[in-house]
């Protein structure tokens, strides 16, 4: 798909209505009662996963730009990673307010409890300042450099989100093993490009430096 032939703006309105699918599936599985036996559990199991499933995606999304060259994909990460915090907060909502009622006692009890909990708890709460400074003016009142450093806290996060999965799952084990997987992959991805990218510029600025010159010593008789 070339350049020329991507609107990104009827992609961004159409990736827009698509991320609303789960969530209208489960609105539409509690109104209908057809979430089965346990419908908040099933909920708020949902809604979890699929957090995961657009931070994954967002993490996806520069790897996949760099190798296509389709820099349209940058505009939609932001969007992506918006999803992923809303769907957290979903997923975190239904657990504080219909799974526990808001008792929070027993939430205290149930985190400090259940290690997973934590690593949910910790994912949750640097999510947050990063869906907070996902606009512009958060951009240009940090400053580039400070405001990069942040979101790079996104790759603890997509570690913690991981982790929550992994130990809160005790069954079906394949799918937290490939989230592990794509997880490692994406962020050995990162590491190889870093690297890469070092030595370039390493390279680049050898090849720039001008050679010394050499004056020969005379030798007056």
């Amino acid at each position: 798909m070339g350049e020329a032939a991507v609107n990104p703006a009827q992609i961004k309105v159409t990736l827009f209505l698509v991320c609303l699918l789960p969530l209208a599936h489960y609105l539409r599985g509690a109104w209908t009662d057809t979430l089965g036996e346990d419908p908040i559990e099933a909920l708020t199991r949902g809604l979890g996963g699929w957090a995961l499933a657009f931070l994954l995606l967002t993490l996806t999304l520069t790897p996949l730009r760099k190798h296509t060259a389709w820099a349209w994909l940058a505009r939609l990460r932001r969007m992506i990673g918006l999803y992923a915090f809303f769907y957290a907060s979903a997923h975190m909502a239904s657990y504080l307010g219909l799974d526990q009622q808001f008792d929070w006692l027993a939430i205290i009890a149930d985190v400090v409890k259940r290690p997973f909990m934590v690593a949910g708890m910790l994912g949750f709460a640097l999510l947050l300042p990063l869906a907070i400074t996902s606009n512009d003016l958060a951009l240009r009142k940090l400053g580039g450099r400070r405001w990069q450093k942040l979101h790079r806290s996104v790759y603890l996060v997509g570690l913690l989100a991981v982790l929550h999965y992994s130990w809160m799952v005790k069954a079906e084990v394949a799918k937290p093993v490939a989230c592990a997987l794509l997880l490692a992959i994406l962020l050995g991805w990162r590491l190889w490009w870093r690297v890469r990218e070092g030595r370039r510029i390493i390279a680049t600025g050898a090849a720039r430096k001008p050679a010394r010159r050499v004056i020969p010593l005379t030798v007056r008789k």
